[in-house]
């Protein structure tokens, strides 16, 4: 494999309307003190001139035609890509000057295959928004540190099973060795689903805090939008039927009622019962990956491992009142 100083590194990145975030994106972009290699923008068929823009700042356009998605997006930008490692970027982030020198160093060790480091938010730079990813047995993630002070605990090195897509690096090779995002989750877990993968396979990534980034979060459709509460909802059953089936149901069904009793409280209920409808329909197209005995075992060791940490990082920096409800009935 190509040393960091060597590698070729390609920044893909998806988008759908909101030029003005790609616009602050690719500005920002160009400030790396380690330069990225090619820059290739996936426009999702945006109504604006967000790919006339792009290509006036001199990037690779590839243009979708309609939306079809953050994992088809990312997949074409993949493909489209002449590079050792590409970077992830969602199109309402910001890096410091030396994000990418700094997960590349990072990163020398082959048997590291993505890293990411700690982004904070972008409206208040005291708060978290996310560090890397863990899966609980309920089959919902948790985005570690998300809306916690930044503090000395997220400024540790470790090694992690998965890495959120809003801002990460990850080896050309680890797509052609265990495919693409899967575009049947469309936007929303894809990158859970891909990291479960990577578990499986033992291809584990590594954790940088000093690689700063800042996030703006859900600026294209919001946090609580109707939208985004269904695609949750349903790909909670997509990735629970392509990965869990073989698992303790109790954790499953405790973890998915009470994110329902969460979207509830925003006035989101009716949006997360038809998210689950729609999974439910469409879960019974998709291949399950946990077809022998191997596995399944492999699968509920990383599990329980990460729900661990999950409960080890709550008791440290404090639970909210989902993790305190899901810990207290799945683990009865």
């Amino acid at each position: 494999m190509p040393t960091a100083a060597a590698a070729r590194v390609a920044a893909v990145i998806p988008t759908w309307n909101r030029r003005d975030l790609l616009d602050t994106l690719l500005r920002n972009v160009t400030e790396q003190t380690r330069p990225f290699e090619e820059i290739i923008v996936v426009d999702n068929g945006s109504e604006d001139d967000s790919a006339d823009l792009a290509a006036a700042a001199g990037a690779k356009v590839l243009k979708m035609g309609c939306n079809l998605g953050f994992a088809a997006a990312v997949n074409r930008g993949i493909e489209a890509a002449d590079a050792d490692w590409i970077a992830i970027l969602n199109n309402d982030v910001t890096l410091e000057r030396d994000w990418l020198a700094k997960l590349l160093e990072a990163s020398a060790q082959e048997e590291i295959w993505f890293a990411t480091g700690k982004t904070l938010q972008a409206g208040n730079h005291r708060l978290v928004d996310g560090t890397f990813d863990e899966i609980s047995r309920g089959a919902c993630a948790c985005r570690c540190g998300s809306g916690k002070p930044d503090a000395p605990g997220w400024n540790e090195a470790r090694r992690i099973r998965m890495a959120p897509m809003t801002a990460a690096i990850f080896r050309r090779q680890l797509f052609r060795d265990l495919g693409g995002l899967d575009e049947a989750f469309g936007s929303y877990m894809e990158d859970v689903d891909f990291g479960l993968r990577c578990a499986l396979a033992g291809r584990g990534g590594q954790f940088v805090p000093s690689a700063v980034a800042y996030h703006r979060g859900s600026a294209t459709l919001g946090e609580w939008n109707n939208d985004t509460v269904w695609r949750i909802a349903r790909n909670q059953v997509l990735l629970s039927g392509k990965h869990f089936r073989g698992q303790p149901q109790w954790p499953i069904v405790a973890g998915q009622l009470l994110w329902g009793v969460v979207a509830l409280r925003h006035g989101r209920g009716l949006a997360f019962l038809r998210g689950k409808i729609a999974g439910m329909c469409q879960v019974r197209r998709m291949t399950p990956l946990s077809t022998n005995e191997h596995t399944r075992k492999t699968l509920a060791e990383v599990l329980e491992s990460s729900e661990a940490n999950i409960l080890a990082l709550a008791r440290e920096t404090g639970f909210d009142s989902y993790w305190r409800a899901y810990f207290w009935l799945s683990r009865r």
